[in-house]
């Protein structure tokens, strides 16, 4: 019986990673977003996310900016009610970068064409 769990526990270890996606910045930057379940969406306190409708950005930010930031937790609430897809993001480690980033994917869309794999 320990021999099937151990099988089982590889199998669903060995799940693949959710495929990328790539956003385009109101910069023209491009992004590679990763896919999060919305239905057991949960902010970690070090990422950074955007939540969107379709193809319409609701709001980015992170776990400290629906904290410390009345604006940003408002918007995300709001978010949270009509979003239909949530997606982490990578970024830099300082502030400003994370500021432009954010800045950046407010204004951001999908884009399709282009394997982000």
């Amino acid at each position: 019986m320990r021999a099937m769990a151990s099988f089982a526990e590889r199998r669903i270890s060995a799940l693949p990673l959710p495929r990328q996606v790539n956003w385009r910045g109101r910069s023209g930057r491009f992004y590679a977003l990763t896919p999060e379940r919305l239905e057991s969406f949960a902010l970690a306190t070090d990422g950074l996310y955007l939540l969107a409708r379709g193809t319409l950005p609701m709001w980015v930010g992170s776990a400290h900016d629906v904290i410390h930031d009345p604006q940003s937790r408002s918007r995300f609430r709001l978010a949270l009610e009509a979003a239909d897809r949530a997606f982490a993001v990578e970024t830099e480690g300082d502030d400003l970068s994370r500021m432009t980033v954010v800045w950046d994917l407010e204004g951001a869309e999908p884009v399709s064409g282009l394997s982000a794999a």
